[in-house]
């Protein structure tokens, strides 16, 4: 259940690179325990905000918290440890020759390969973890068999295992078919509703269908800038999301989700005046 405390809290940050500014005022606060998302097209500084986030890039301006730790009066290495980071199209990759509950157990150690000892505790861990994104079944598979979908939720469970204050989740599906990616997010929505784990979920995409269902926060970003901070209902407008992706739009809502239509007879007007 959330807390007092915000799991993020961001006041006027912006990042200042080569005089160009890739964020600029960003105001947002996240209360412990939710599920919250990051939404924009390409190029809107999605990516960018989920690194300041992490502590891997220094904001120019303003003040970031993150799990109660202010940036500036903490170590950062210590905070990101609190952290848990989901990035299938990162630049690093996990050992494909080992089994799906090793690629869990790398999860303790910060690693690609799984090179030190693991304990009892670590087993007993990493089982749950398995059972909890739908995995134990093929716990004993080697990775690079996995269907796409699965090793995504094997890299979920990486990230889990440490029981990280919050889980970031970049472009989480992007690569994946419509099974796959319907697997994910039922195992996302599961980790949401679990009352004894309770971690803190930001989801960072340019789809809204990507949104389980318990999404409360949705911060709209636009060229760097914040379009609309506030509830789905409130941000997934027609007008706004239309402006905001440069193409008429209409926001559909059908059992707590959210889809995005674009009338075909607007297509021409795409190709004469294509999205910047």
């Amino acid at each position: 259940m959330p807390n007092n405390q915000p799991a993020i809290s961001l006041s006027d940050v912006g990042v200042l690179r080569e005089g160009r500014w890739i964020l600029r005022h960003i105001n947002w606060s996240i209360p412990t325990g939710t599920c919250a998302a990051i939404l924009g097209p390409n190029g809107s500084g999605k990516s960018t905000l989920a690194r300041v986030i992490c502590g891997y890039l220094w904001p120019t301006t303003g003040q970031v918290s993150v799990c109660g730790q202010i940036f500036g009066e903490t170590d950062l290495n210590d905070l990101r440890q609190s952290i848990g980071l989901v990035q299938p199209a990162g630049p690093y990759e996990v050992d494909a020759q080992l089994t799906a509950r090793q690629v869990v157990l790398t999860g303790f150690f910060g690693t690609l390969g799984l090179y030190a000892a693991v304990t009892s505790a670590m087993e007993q861990e990493s089982e749950r973890v398995l059972a909890a994104v739908g995995l134990n079944k093929v716990a004993d598979r080697p990775y690079a068999t996995l269907s796409s979908g699965e090793k995504l939720r094997g890299l979920i469970g990486r990230a889990l295992v440490r029981r990280p204050r919050l889980l970031l989740l970049d472009e989480p599906t992007a690569a994946l078919d419509l099974p796959s990616r319907e697997q994910v997010l039922a195992t996302l929505q599961r980790l949401i509703q679990d009352p004894l784990h309770p971690t803190t979920m930001v989801m960072i995409t340019h789809h809204v269908e990507e949104l389980p269902p318990a999404t409360s926060q949705i911060l709209l970003l636009s060229e760097g800038r914040p379009a609309a901070v506030g509830r789905p209902d409130d941000v997934l407008q027609d007008e706004l999301v239309s402006r905001v992706y440069r193409c008429p739009i209409q926001v559909r809502r059908l059992d707590g989700r959210y889809h995005l239509h674009v009338n075909p007879t607007a297509w021409e007007q795409l190709l004469s005046e294509p999205p910047a």
